[in-house]
Parts: C-alpha cells; sequence; structure tokens
C-alpha cells in the first residue's frame, strides 16, 4: 500500500517568463516488499482527467536533477511521477557506486521491469491520470529501463530514451511491442557504439515496433543534464542537444495525445 507524505505548493517559472503553480509530493510505494520512494508533480488545479508520464532516474538514483524534469512535464500539463528503482534512501555516492547498483538491476532485467511496472501502477492509480494515456522518459540507466518497458508490454502508449543503453539480454520478441519507442543518442557517446546501435535497429525491425531512433551530432552522453561537466571523458552536457531532444519528446506525446 502506499502512503503519501505532504502535498508542497511550489511556483515555478516557465521558459517564456509565464508562471504556473505545480503541485508536489513524495509519494512512497513498495515493490517486492521493498519501500521505494517516487516524486509526483501535477498542474494545480487539474481539470479532469490528463496523460501521465513516468520518468525513470540516471544511475545515480532519483535525485533533484529527475525532479526538475518532473516539474517541467507538469507546467506542460502532464501529471509526472519519478520512479525509484534502487528504493528508499538508496543514492550511490559516486560513480563506483552507481555502477554497482545500476549493474545489479541491469543484470536482473525481470527485476528491473518489476520495479518500473510498480511506479507505473503508481502514476496511473493516480485519480488525475487517464490511465489509458501514459508514457515513460528515462535518461542513461532510465532510458535503458523505458525500453525494458516497451519491450515487455507494459501498457503505456510510448517512451522515450534519452542517451540510455540500447542492448539487453532479453530482445523484444515479434509482436511483442505495443507502444512507439522514441530514441535519442548522442552520435558521439562513447559507452554506446555502431554494433549496440545496429543491434538495436535490427530488434526494432525484427519485432515490428513503431519506431525512431534519432542520434545527435556532436552530443556526448548525459547530453541532458547540466551537472555533467565533463569530468569523465565522453560524458558533457550539451544545451543544444537538450533543447533539441525536449523538442522531440514534446512532439511525440502531441503524436501520442493529441496537441495540448
Amino acid at each position: 500500500m502506499k502512503r503519501t507524505v505532504g502535498w508542497v505548493l511550489g511556483i515555478l517559472v516557465l521558459a517564456a517568463g509565464v508562471r504556473a503553480a505545480v503541485v508536489e509530493k513524495v509519494v512512497e510505494y513498495k515493490q517486492g516488499g521493498v519501500v521505494l520512494s517516487g516524486f509526483l508533480a501535477a498542474p494545480e488545479g487539474v481539470q479532469g482527467k490528463v496523460p501521465g508520464i513516468l520518468v525513470v532516474h540516471e544511475w545515480m538514483g532519483l535525485g533533484d536533477y529527475e525532479k526538475s524534469r518532473v516539474r517541467q512535464l507538469a507546467e506542460l500539463g502532464y501529471v509526472a511521477f519519478a520512479a525509484d528503482i534502487y528504493g528508499k534512501g538508496d543514492r550511490p555516492a559516486d560513480m563506483k557506486a552507481a555502477s554497482e547498483v545500476s549493474g545489479k538491476y541491469k543484470n536482473d532485467r525481470k527485476l528491473l521491469r518489476a520495479r518500473a511496472k510498480a511506479a507505473l501502477d503508481v502514476l496511473r492509480k493516480d485519480p488525475r491520470v487517464d490511465g489509458k494515456k501514459t508514457a515513460a522518459i528515462g535518461y542513461c540507466f532510465g532510458g535503458t529501463t523505458v525500453l525494458e518497458m516497451a519491450r515487455s508490454g507494459m501498457p503505456v502508449l510510448g517512451v522515450v530514451s534519452f542517451h540510455g543503453g540500447l542492448d539487453t539480454p532479453q530482445p523484444a520478441s515479434k509482436g511483442s511491442i505495443h507502444c512507439k519507442v522514441l530514441a535519442i543518442q548522442g552520435a558521439d557517446d562513447p559507452f554506446y557504439g555502431f554494433d549496440a546501435v545496429t543491434a538495436f535497429e535490427k530488434e526494432m525491425k525484427d519485432s515490428g515496433a513503431d519506431w525512431q531512433m534519432v542520434e545527435l551530432g556532436g552530443a556526448g552522453h548525459s547530453f541532458t543534464n547540466p551537472a555533467a561537466k565533463g569530468t569523465m571523458k565522453g560524458l558533457q552536457y550539451d544545451a543544444k542537444a537538450d533543447r533539441r531532444s525536449w523538442r522531440m519528446m514534446k512532439d511525440f506525446f502531441e503524436e501520442l495525445f493529441g496537441s495540448k
């Protein structure tokens, strides 16, 4: 059973200078007996039911970056929920620890899918969400996760992977992907090379999925995250690629849900 921890009312500033009120809260829920702590935001005073967007975090776990994306999505009129794949309080302190904990789930795709499904259930049960109009987006590790959601046939209309891992030990079978797929990669991402891209394209074609993959020239890994300062080779924020990929996502959502 989930329980919610406090509502917080925040005033967020849109890029156009318009101020939009958003309500947000921490949501605790469980999967397999493990307590998870997600983050939900919605437009204040939303009328009727609106589409819901699940957001899956990078390998450092759910933090300020993912929360900022949830707020941005709420500004666009969606109810958005940031999943917690690792568990309440389990936030890696550094890249070494992040590699270890993310590897646990990459090596156990059944568990990864179960954690994603638990978060999706929270989102779909929100009374403001139209359960037939949901999508999932993810960054890095989260991109890997949302592609696994698509492969396993979860009830979403579409998924967007930003610089996510494309490979999987459980490729989609013919007809198993029921949603639309958008994968946005940095063309200069050193972590996912030609072989991974080729295998992903073949998997999507063989499965019969409705899919797109966009490679952004000059962009490396983590091109969407301003905190990526280039401390690791090939890991660098790219403002232009960030803007372009967000625009692609919004266009994708308009196709899924209709114009907003």
